[in-house]
């Protein structure tokens, strides 16, 4: 059976310098207006409005810079997928036989050849990379919205979710996802998450503390060197061609910082049970809160 659930996220974004695009940081701590006092409603209702305005703005630059880039380059994304990486490999082969998880933005399903004993439902939001994981049999391969999953609560064994919280653009969202994540787990169910780090700076990124944490990063197609036998190129009006043009698209991320996964998944009701730094990025095993 295959599930279609709409996006919804939210996103409040500015331009700086270089073309990058980042979010808005909020000035608030958080807190609720003291008790008793006479702008408690109208600060609930502010919130409420600002946080409607977010959303629908979020909808509109995520559809364009997150999930209609995968749809585009699902095929060439999946091309570069292949090798599973060994803490998830690990976290997999870990799991009693006969275990019943899910691979929340499984992407076209590397992990859901990794341990032929278990049974995972793997979910993405780009049907054209479903397309390609639901090869992977005998496991599910649904299309479905990480904040919208279809699954009930406490009916899953363990979950992972590998590079996709990321893609999420305000705290709010990507607490939320995390949670999404976490809740349809039994109680003790483990859950590994996988997000971009900020700290990379021995990487060809070169990122680091002092750089934004929400960016765009670009995917190349690179374009053939020479066109295909019996092919024109198409012309524009100044007599241009295009056809062997690399193509390059920008997707969102959010970098996450040294502690911000594990205070996420604290606040998603989550307890971290372990945690770590693996090639530039930021990993946590978590459950649930006992009931």
């Amino acid at each position: 059976m295959r599930y279609v659930r709409h996006d919804r996220y939210d996103l409040t974004l500015r331009k700086v310098g270089g073309g990058v695009v980042v979010s808005e940081k909020s000035t608030s701590d958080g807190n609720l207006p003291k008790r008793g006092s006479k702008f408690v409603r109208s600060s609930y209702a502010n919130r409420s409005k600002s946080m409607s305005a977010r959303m629908e703005q979020g909808e509109q630059y995520e559809r364009e810079h997150v999930h209609d880039v995968y749809e585009q380059i699902a095929s060439h994304f999946s091309s570069t997928r292949y090798r599973p990486w060994p803490i998830v490999e690990r976290f997999l082969k870990s799991l009693p036989d006969g275990s019943v998880g899910l691979d929340v933005g499984c992407g076209n399903g590397k992990y859901l050849a990794v341990n032929s004993d278990i049974f995972m439902v793997a979910s993405d939001r780009s049907s054209n990379l479903i397309a390609i994981a639901a090869q992977h049999e005998p496991h599910s391969a649904i299309v479905s919205d990480i904040l919208e999953l279809p699954h009930h609560r406490e009916s899953f064994d363990f979950a992972i979710s590998i590079a996709v919280v990321h893609h999420l653009s305000t705290v709010e969202r990507r607490v939320e996802a995390v949670r999404s994540i976490l809740e349809p787990l039994r109680q003790g169910g483990q859950a590994l998450i996988y997000v971009w780090a900020l700290e990379q700076e021995s990487s060809r990124r070169g990122w680091s503390e002092k750089d934004e944490q929400d960016v765009m990063v670009p995917w190349v197609i690179r374009g053939s060197k020479k066109p295909l036998k019996g092919v024109r190129a198409a012309r524009d009006a100044d007599g241009a061609t295009h056809e062997n043009e690399d193509k390059v698209f920008h997707r969102y991320y959010h970098l996450y910082s040294k502690g911000e996964l594990e205070r996420d998944i604290g606040n998603a009701g989550g307890v971290v049970l372990e945690s770590g730094y693996e090639k530039d990025n930021w990993w946590a095993i978590a459950v649930k809160h006992a009931a």
